[in-house]
């Protein structure tokens, strides 16, 4: 009993040495830093660490103090053996962009918690336009939408020959997704996010095999939303031949550089493929591109 009693004074006399702040995510941290933690937790007064009484500190207390900043997604405060003081912060990572159809705007995190815009941070990010509602809801068809957003927005982000040809994706009035690519001037029909992978590999298949051959005047739209299959919906030629070439070398560089990066999703995703013999003249006659699970893209003539 005596030694147990010795043994409490001596943990309760023990003081505060000093304090480490850490963050955890991706590179270093953006919208939060260590002067913003610090006056986080001493409000409006002064805050003593250094010298005081390690019994004396209400750690619960401070973290949940922490995790009212909504850059703020977790802290976790301990003393380690040396009396440090240790505070691990993990700072919110947005993923996308949103506009809302009554023209506001914030950011979305991997959690699909609502993020403010920051005045001086500026990130790229896949855009979404035409949210039905001003906030996101935790239930609801709102909140399904906002999972498919985050979903569709981690995939473009990590795939760089996506991130560098998605450039907006507009949310239509029956919640499907319609993308534009920085790329040609046709849109994609994409649907639901469901089944995005498939889609999207759907569609490289058809980029590579097709459009980069062929140029991206034969077609207005890109529907992928229905299984095994990409329809294009043909319009007039109206873009000169040395605009089209150039498309076609866009696409091819935009492809080779996916190809060249480990990271590639698409590519390391693909079995390769076969060399198609399909030209230019007989690809006119032709909407419809249907996709067998490991092969390539067979053609089917339009009736």
């Amino acid at each position: 009993m005596a030694l147990l009693i010795a043994a409490i004074n001596m943990k309760n006399s023990k003081t505060c040495k000093n304090y480490k702040i850490e963050f955890s995510g991706k590179g270093r941290p953006i919208f939060i830093d260590q002067k913003q933690v610090i006056a986080m937790l001493a409000g409006e007064g002064s805050f003593q660490i250094t010298g005081k009484k390690m019994v004396s500190f209400d750690l619960r207390r401070m973290e949940e103090l922490l995790k009212k900043n909504v850059w703020i997604r977790d802290a976790q405060l301990f003393f380690d053996n040396n009396q440090v003081l240790r505070i691990n912060i993990t700072e919110r990572e947005p993923v996308a962009r949103v506009f809302t159809t009554e023209g506001t705007s914030f950011y979305i995190d991997s959690s699909c918690a609502q993020l403010p815009l920051p005045v001086k941070s500026s990130l790229r990010l896949p855009v979404f336009t035409g949210f039905p509602a001003e906030k996101i809801r935790l239930h609801g068809p709102d909140s399904a939408l906002a999972d498919q957003m985050r979903k569709l927005s981690q995939y473009i982000s990590k795939d760089p020959f996506w991130s560098a040809d998605i450039q907006q994706i507009n949310i239509t009035p029956e919640k499907t997704f319609e993308m534009v690519p920085t790329v040609g001037n046709h849109l994609i029909l994409f649907g639901d996010g469901n089944d995005y992978e498939k889609k999207f590999r759907r569609l490289f298949i058809f980029y590579k095999n097709m459009l980069s051959k062929t140029g991206f005047d034969k077609y207005s739209r890109l529907d992928v939303e229905y299984t095994g299959q990409v329809i294009g919906t043909r319009k007039g030629s109206n873009i000169s031949k040395s605009d089209s070439l150039q498309v076609v070398r866009n696409i091819l560089q935009l492809i080779k550089q996916a190809s060249q990066l480990q990271v590639d999703t698409v590519r390391q995703n693909i079995k390769p493929l076969e060399h198609n013999t399909v030209t230019e003249q007989t690809l006119t006659n032709y909407d419809m591109v249907g996709e067998d699970e490991d092969s390539v893209p067979k053609i089917k003539k339009k009736k």
